[in-house]
Formats: structure tokens, C-alpha cells, sequence
């Protein structure tokens, strides 16, 4: 989680050299031997104090102790510190996401910590996986012990467990699972923050919930049940949405032929009272002239392709004059309906 930042020299490897260096003024006399120690007395100080100065990558945080005591951080970068032991510097990658699993190492199943109780007084087996990332390298370093390890696994199980003992089994293996999984990654950070552990959750997981082995295949028929009710209610919001708009549509399209036919037989039966009312005025006005018109525009009517005469009944004489019937295809020839007398008052 964390590195603990090692010297750039090698103190006593770079005194061991210094040594053997002054090693040759000490058969001198005493003089030499003073100048000896106080050379590499010097040296190793300097050497002791560049010893302090360390790189802070982009994605971590420096922490800095003096005697201990916390005495704050440092960014990316260069820089130089007070080595040990005067002060200590703790280097956090804050960037970087941790994992941690509940109930399950890789593919082996821990059952001590995955099984756990519904509120329906069930016993079912659920692994969890949670990743986090560290917000505050302060906190993480000194509020807790442990804080990325065990601390943080007891949470988080103690979390799931509330979560999963609220709900009822179905619930749990079905249709809550991200209510689940929503609400233990809620509980967790409040349970961290409370313990101010310096950690952000980024995501809880479920990896796998199943009822125990005993049971397993009848609850494996409710899933498939319940999996076959969602599938049948879909497929018949699906034929309901492709059934009703045409039914609307067609049903639309027959109120507006009722309208369209409705205003037709209303405007003719309109034009007819009309027309039967001007007829009525005009036959006040004249009764023989309307009379003989109606009668007339009533023959056009019920003989349409029949060949007519009007012949005054006032005339004189009994016999009709002849003449060609220009209608037909010879001029020589006329048909003997042509020259039949009509008689009567109209024909």
C-alpha cells in the first residue's frame, strides 16, 4: 500500500570507503589522526544529509515525520527530507486501485466469512468483491492499523451482512442484487469514514449468490420461473404495443368514413329539401309550367336512351307529318318506330 523510502547513499558502505581513505593520515603522528576524524566526520555528515533526498512519482504522496511526529506531505517531485534518525518519509500511491474479496481467495470459497442469514431466517452463500482507493494518505497511515487489510475486510463483511439480513432470499438472488450491492458499497464508506480510515470505496461487486447446496436446484426452478414470467411479459407489452396503434389507426380511420359519410348524406338530403323547396315556390308561382317540366325532366330520367316526340295536342288532324329520321346510319331508310303517330298529350 505503501513504500517506505530508502536512502539514495549507502551510509555505511560510503563510511567504510572513507576509512580506509584516512587510514593512511593516522600513521602520521596524532595530528594527522585529528585531521582524520574530523575529515571523515565532515564527510559522513554530508553524506548523512544527502542521504535525505528522494523522488515523489506523479500518482504518490510523500508523508513526513520528524522524531515521529507528523510534520505533513509533500507532491511530485524532488525533494529533501531529514533522514533518519531525525525524520522518516512515508510514500502512498493514491491513484492507484486496490481489490479486496469477501467469501472467495481466487477460485477457493472461504464459507466462514460468505454465509450469512436473510431476514425470511434463510441461509445463503455470497461473495463480494470490493475496490477502493486511498483519499487521504494522512488517515491511512496513522488512524488505524492496518487499514487496507483486515480493517477494511471486517467492514465490508459486517456491511454485507446487514444489507443481506434485511432481505429475503428471493430477493438477494434475484431481482435485488444491485439494491445490494448499492446499498453495503452506502454502509461501507459511512462505516470507513467513521473510523476515518482515510479509504474511498470505488465499487462493491457481487461475484456470486447461491442458497446452499441442499436446495440448490429448487431455487434454481424459481429463477427459471421467474426468468420465464419476465420473458412471456415482454413479449406481450410487445404484441400489445404492435397490436394497439393499428387497432387505434383502424379504428380512426372508421370514425372518419362514418364522419365523411355522415356529412355526405347530410348535405344531400340538404341540397334535396333545398331543391324541393324552390320547386315547391316555383309550382306556387306557375303549377302548369312547373308541372309540365317536372313531368318532362322526369321522362329524361326513366328513358334516357329512348328517341323522343312532343307533339301539341292542340293540333288539327289525325295523322302526324313524316319525316326522316335523322338519327339512324341511312338517310333512305327510317325506322318504323319513327313513323308511328303518337297521340296524347305528352310521350
Amino acid at each position: 500500500m505503501y513504500r517506505q523510502d530508502e536512502p539514495e547513499v549507502n551510509v555505511g558502505q560510503a563510511l567504510d570507503r572513507l576509512a580506509g581513505f584516512f587510514r593512511r593520515f593516522t600513521t602520521g603522528g596524532g595530528g594527522g589522526l585529528l585531521w582524520g576524524i574530523l575529515g571523515l566526520i565532515v564527510i559522513g555528515t554530508i553524506v548523512w544529509l544527502s542521504s535525505g533526498v528522494y523522488q515523489v512519482q506523479p500518482a504518490e504522496v510523500a508523508v513526513l515525520r520528524r522524531f515521529g511526529q507528523y510534520a505533513g506531505t509533500s507532491e511530485s517531485g524532488l525533494h529533501w527530507w531529514w533522514p533518519n534518525p531525525v525524520g522518516t518519509r512515508s510514500i502512498v500511491d493514491i491513484q492507484q486501485r486496490r481489490r479486496l474479496e469477501v467469501g472467495v481467495r481466487g477460485d477457493t470459497p472461504f464459507l466462514e466469512e460468505s454465509q450469512m442469514i436473510t431476514s425470511d431466517e434463510n441461509i445463503v452463500d455470497v461473495q463480494l468483491m470490493v475496490q477502493f482507493e486511498i483519499k487521504d494518505p494522512v488517515k491511512y497511515l496513522f488512524r488505524a492499523v492496518d487499514p487496507s487489510g483486515q480493517t477494511i475486510k471486517d467492514a465490508t463483511e459486517s456491511s454485507l451482512r446487514q444489507v443481506v439480513g434485511s432481505r429475503q432470499i428471493d430477493d438477494v438472488l434475484t431481482v435485488q442484487k444491485e439494491a445490494v450491492q448499492a446499498e453495503t458499497k452506502e454502509q461501507l464508506q459511512q462505516l470507513l469514514d467513521t473510523y476515518e480510515v482515510g479509504i474511498r470505496i470505488a465499487e462493491v461487486k457481487l461475484l456470486n449468490v447461491n442458497p446452499p447446496s441442499e436446495v440448490q436446484d429448487a431455487f434454481d426452478d424459481v429463477v427459471r420461473a421467474r426468468e420465464d414470467k419476465e420473458r412471456i411479459i415482454n413479449l406481450a407489452d410487445a404484441y400489445g404495443e404492435d397490436i394497439l396503434p393499428r387497432a387505434r389507426g383502424d379504428a380512426q380511420k372508421l370514425i372518419q368514413e362514418a364522419e365523411g359519410f355522415r356529412a355526405q348524406r347530410v348535405n344531400e338530403a340538404t341540397g334535396q329539401a333545398a331543391r324541393f323547396l324552390s320547386i315547391l315556390e316555383e309550382y306556387r308561382k306557375a303549377p302548369e309550367v312547373t308541372r309540365q317540366r317536372i313531368f318532362l325532366e322526369a321522362m329524361e330520367d326513366v328513358l334516357p336512351g329512348v328517341t323522343k316526340f312532343v307533339v301539341d295536342n292542340g293540333q288539327t288532324g289525325s295523322s302526324v307529318l313524316q319525316f326522316l329520321n335523322l338519327n339512324e346510319g341511312s338517310p333512305f331508310q327510317s325506322s318504323p318506330s319513327s313513323r308511328q303517330p303518337l297521340s296524347g298529350s305528352n310521350q
